[in-house]
């Protein structure tokens, strides 16, 4: 099978090796000449057999429109487009109604696996119609994790439910990461007691109900720094998150653990938070207690 990528970054670049690597022939695209195959996207298509199937993985919003805008004036009817960016899943009913009308086909595909996945395989959800699903399973199989295929991808719907998987695992995502941060700096506050934080997590990567791959994660950060003291902490949040609070608003579903995780990286960014500023004062006015001067 031979298809096109479009967007050769961390991840493309990466998804590009791993699927030449398990027999699928890929023709790349990047603005960035040394890493492209081609030229431009016209060239990217006259380069694929039809019906031509077209991986698009840049980041969302305005330039994954511009791309799938760009590619439905390239493409023929018959052919396909993935979409495996962390786009909203609205924007899939967008860009389905767009390529429908020309005959083009669509697939949503929620991606996960970071810069790991050329070894380890990606965690793939997708969205779309079964027969081009099937169409494509080929190169899915290439890019999951060796293993069952049930434990490494998943149909999930129609076209929307792949990026809508993705943004609900990453909600939760967000939730056990707060935990485990949430762990480290009570254990780091008791070194009265405790003398190997290090130790106690790698401790818990066999055996204990709190493994995951978060954890190993977590386990070689503090093997490279084990207070890690070269760290910022500053969180940034990408948009699944505040899009699955928002659904879960809308839909009048419960999920104070992932909303509170968001909240804390808010948290994360302020230097000296207004916030906390007004409790210590309100403490201080019902109850005497103490403030310290911000001099």
């Amino acid at each position: 099978m031979h298809i096109g990528l479009i967007g050769l970054g961390k991840m493309g670049n990466n998804m590009r090796t791993r699927l030449r690597n398990n027999g699928i022939e890929v023709t790349g695209y990047d603005r960035n000449p040394d890493v492209s195959d081609v030229a431009n996207l016209v060239e990217l298509a006259e380069a694929l057999p039809a019906p031509r199937t077209v991986w698009v993985m840049v980041p969302a919003g305005a330039i994954t429109d511009a791309v799938i805008t760009e590619l439905s004036d390239v493409l023929d009817a018959g052919d396909l487009i993935i979409e495996g960016g962390n786009s909203r899943f609205t924007e899939d009913i967008k860009h389905n109604e767009l390529l429908s009308a020309k005959g083009i086909d669509y697939i949503d595909a929620g991606v996960s696996g970071g810069v790991w996945g050329v070894t380890n395989g990606y965690g793939l959800m997708v969205g779309g119609p079964e027969a081009q699903v099937e169409r494509v399973m080929p190169v899915f199989d290439a890019l999951r994790p060796e293993g069952p295929r049930a434990e490494g991808f998943v149909h999930a719907g129609g076209v929307g439910a792949g990026h809508y998987a993705k943004m609900v695992h990453n909600g939760i995502e967000y939730a056990m990461m707060q935990a485990y941060a949430e762990g480290y700096e009570l254990l780091e506050k008791r070194s009265d007691i405790v003398n190997d934080v290090p130790g106690i997590f790698g401790a818990w990567q066999r055996g204990t109900v709190v493994r995951s791959w978060l954890l190993e994660l977590l386990v070689l950060a503090l093997q490279h720094d084990p207070t890690l003291a070269n760290i910022e902490g500053y969180v940034e949040d990408s948009g699944e998150g505040r899009w699955t609070i928002e659904e879960a608003i809308d839909n009048a579903v419960p999920v104070p653990t992932i909303s509170a995780s968001i909240f804390a990286r808010f948290v994360s960014r302020q230097e000296d938070s207004p916030a906390m500023k007004a409790v210590a004062a309100l403490r201080n006015q019902f109850g005497g207690h103490a403030v310290k001067s911000a001099e």
